[in-house]
């Protein structure tokens, strides 16, 4: 079964899953070895690897270390082409729905078109929106596009379900690496509600109990990665957070 089968196979029954982030240009080899051991224990489901501003070569490193190991999926949440790789299971193939450069639109998905011609990565369509998480986060300087407002539900609904209108596979809402806002639960239920497709939530999610409001409110998967580079212990009690939740409000 495809990573993309599996995570609407899991939205059907309501399971949720704990994807954890790894920005290459932030952990190092004895690290990574510590959350890789962490992560297996903890039953986290998805490696998300990729960050704004990553080069190949630490892209490289990254994906070279946890190819060794078969037991959680790896997907590439890039930031640019030059982040693409075939050491990886699968690919978010972002377009930036939420902003209006054309360049993270079509331009960079243009592209990435002759890697991808003859790469074995899956490739997930996913449609990528930016809210404001409180800070400047660096996804919206490098993408120089204006994240949706925090409260503003109606305007990020009716553009998440654009996306699914244009047939995206996922909905990815990204408050931003750090945030001091992590989007709200409101937001969460409402386009939970309304969505078909597999609903992905990151950003400003540092304790076991937001990462369960998200995942109440209807959270498919929830993204996991600044507070895990300070204390990668915490992947224990975020998963069980995570994986005992079911949504309390589910789509229609």
């Amino acid at each position: 079964m495809s990573i993309l089968s599996t995570i609407q196979a899991k939205k059907a029954k309501r399971k949720k899953s704990l994807a954890v982030l790894i920005d290459p240009e932030s952990t190092d080899e004895r690290h990574l070895d510590s959350l890789l051991r962490l992560a297996i224990d903890a039953h986290v489901d998805y490696f998300f690897v990729g960050g704004s501003t990553v080069n190949y070569s630490e892209m490289d490193k990254v994906l070279s270390f946890l190819e060794v190991s078969e037991d959680i999926p790896v997907v590439i949440f890039p930031g640019n082409t030059n982040q693409l790789s075939n050491k990886a299971d699968a690919l978010l193939y972002l377009s930036l729905i939420s902003g209006r450069n054309p360049e993270l639109l079509i331009g960079k998905q243009v592209e990435s078109v002759p890697f991808l011609r003859s790469s074995s990565l899956e490739v997930m369509p996913t449609g990528y929106i930016l809210i404001d998480g409180g800070t400047k986060s660096t996804v919206a300087y490098i993408s120089n596009t204006t994240p949706i407002p925090h409260d503003e539900i109606d305007l990020t609904l009716a553009t998440a379900l654009a996306g699914q209108y244009l047939g995206m596979q996922l909905i990815y809402l990204e408050a931003g690496s750090g945030a001091k806002l992590p989007v709200s639960t409101a937001m969460i239920q409402t386009l939970s509600s309304e969505l078909t497709v597999p609903l992905i939530v990151g950003g400003g999610i540092r304790t076991p109990e937001r990462a369960k409001a998200s995942a109440e409110a209807g959270a498919d998967i929830i993204v996991v990665g600044n507070i895990l580079e300070k204390d990668p212990s915490l992947v224990m009690d975020l998963s069980i957070a995570i994986h005992e939740t079911k949504s309390i409000h589910s789509a229609q």
